[in-house]
């Protein structure tokens, strides 16, 4: 997340609520559950265009669309390739926070987007208070992370398959 954001804190839980359980990391979490990590998310607003991340960076922050769509990119040469468009309730982020790995695409907002965010700090503080809660969160961070390489997989045997 670039520098210059400013992260406000949420105090209301009913009003984000419907758009955490839409969330796939946050499944199977009990409502107690929920409301801890609850607690530890953060708002941050970007206008149409603003970057969210670039490649390269190093990561910091699981991102959740409250509103808005996010467009991923990847650039290789003088080629940008659109890789993704992300909307409400879907997170993105979080398999570079926890490989430890620097941001392989760019984020950019595609309209006026607000995101819920979980800083990596707050992450392992999760780990380091509740490792069930902590042990939730990674199982489904990895089935999401198999998801999508399945479906890049699929993607890229149909584009070879076209050749």
């Amino acid at each position: 997340m670039t520098d210059h954001k400013t992260c406000t804190a949420f105090l209301d839980v009913a009003n984000i609520l419907p758009i955490l359980n839409k969330v796939s990391i946050l499944a199977g979490l009990s409502p107690d559950q929920l409301y801890s990590v609850f607690r530890l998310l953060e708002r941050v607003s970007y206008k149409e265009g603003e970057v969210v991340f670039e490649r390269g960076e190093k990561p910091s922050h699981i991102y959740i669309i409250e509103s808005g769509k996010v467009r991923l990119y990847a650039a290789n040469g003088q080629a940008t390739l659109e890789v993704v468009v992300f909307d409400e309730g879907q997170c993105f982020g979080e398999a570079s926070v926890i490989g430890i790995r620097p941001h392989s695409v760019t984020a950019v907002a595609a309209e006026d987007t607000e995101l819920i965010v979980l800083s990596r700090k707050a992450l392992m503080s999760i780990y380091e208070q509740d490792t069930r809660i902590f042990s939730v969160l990674i199982l489904n961070i990895a089935r999401e992370a198999c998801r999508r390489l399945h479906a890049s997989s699929e993607s890229l045997l149909y584009y070879i398959s076209k050749k």
